[in-house]
């Protein structure tokens, strides 16, 4: 059995628990084209794209089901699901048919209007779903599979958290050279190369867009953000920020690091506080991360902290889930602000992996941002990576 077996295997055992703490009898993936247009549960529930019209099925009673065109059926892993159903000529009978057999009262399907890791469902094919059960109890009985998709996603199973540490590990192995190896003089831009060709001869991928990771940001004149490194060049005195993160095994890291260059006794004060500010900030909110509690209460412990210390509130969330990708959706660490809509509203579950990040300005260097990644325990939460305890110096 190969390791991508083991995992799809996890989080099929995962489905029927989560599908009755919801009170969903059957939870429809319905796809085609996926290598155009991609649901992105596929993953953690096929691990392989269908070209036809495709219906997969899993209710809370642990059956699963794959109807699928003719020639997709060979795609479909072996021992998955408990029926591969293929089909020729077209979908809907067969599709009605596994319906009435199973008979479900509610049908969870993947929309939703918060979370963009559980809108896989298209416009197009939710007007041709409704065409299929046209005249059935069924197309009344649809419902959002948005808090299943949270659940499967935000819980971990152990393959993903192995791989999810081992993509940190890199990524901290590969801040750790690059901050050895670094000089005065050198540009953004050529740092961002040095570290693509390191992540290339460890056979590692980007944890998002290439052309922003590494952000590489240097001096107080660069704007703090998602931005690609510019031509800036490195200074004695000035600060060097790093948000970055790889993808190994389908999993990412996401991490920010600060380095000055110059000697520790030659930090100015108003750095020195600013970077202990922000590290004690994200201690306080590892301290109040656990199961149970909602993510707006962990990022309000957080702000609350970081401006009882003198700085604004930071314009963002405290910290997101990692998995599949560096913004992995779900439950959410941040306030209760418009653009968040319900996530920071969802309730942290053991095996969720979250950042903590944020960053403070100063008058004269710009900003100081740190970020970690963490994995929910039973009882609190353990940090992936090795979190940053004092501001890195590169002699100069």
């Amino acid at each position: 059995m190969t390791s991508d077996s083991v995992l799809l295997r996890e989080k099929a055992a995962q489905i029927p628990g989560i599908l009755d703490e919801e009170g969903i009898d059957c939870w429809l993936v319905w796809v085609r084209e996926t290598s155009q247009m991609a649901d992105p549960i596929l993953p953690l529930v096929l691990g392989a794209d269908l070209v036809w019209i495709s219906a997969l099925l899993f209710t809370n009673e642990g059956e699963r089901l794959a109807v699928v065109g003719n020639y997709d059926a060979a795609v479909v892993p072996e021992g998955l699901f408990d029926r591969v159903i293929p089909y020729t000529e077209g979908i809907s009978d067969l599709l009605r048919r596994e319906l009435e057999r199973i008979d479900p009262r509610r049908i969870a399907i993947d929309e939703s209007r918060d979370d963009v890791a559980a809108d896989g469902l298209t416009a197009g094919m939710k007007l041709l779903l409704l065409h299929h059960l046209e005249g059935t109890p069924y197309s009344g009985r649809l419902v959002s599979a948005e808090r299943i998709i949270g659940k499967l996603r935000g819980r971990k199973s152990p393959t993903e958290v192995g791989r999810i540490e081992r993509a940190v590990h890199i990524t901290d192995e590969i801040l750790t050279e690059l901050v050895n190896e670094l000089r005065v003089g050198e540009t953004e831009i050529e740092i961002q190369r040095r570290v693509h060709a390191r992540m290339q001869e460890l056979g590692v991928g980007h944890a998002w867009q290439a052309a922003s990771d590494p952000a590489v940001d240097a001096g107080p004149e660069k704007p703090f953000g998602h931005g690609a490194p510019s031509a800036l060049k490195t200074r004695r005195g000035h600060l060097l920020h790093f948000d970055f993160g790889v993808r190994y095994g389908g999993y990412c890291a996401d991490l920010q690091r600060m380095a000055f260059f110059g000697e520790r006794e030659e930090i100015p004060e108003e750095i020195a506080r600013a970077f202990d500010a922000v590290r004690d900030t994200i201690r306080a909110a590892a301290s109040a991360l656990r199961p149970g509690v909602r993510g707006c209460d962990v990022d309000e412990v957080a702000r609350d902290f970081i401006q009882e210390r003198g700085y604004p509130p930071y314009a963002h969330a405290l910290g997101h889930q990692v998995g599949r990708h560096a913004h992995d959706g779900g439950t959410l660490l941040g306030p209760q602000w418009e653009r968040y809509g319900a996530a920071p509203l969802g309730i942290v579950e053991e095996g969720n992996v979250f950042t903590l990040e944020l960053g403070v300005p100063t008058e004269q260097y710009g900003s100081v941002s740190l970020e970690e990644d963490v994995l929910v325990t039973g009882d609190g939460c353990r940090f992936l990576s090795t979190p940053q305890d004092e501001l890195l110096c590169v002699p100069a």
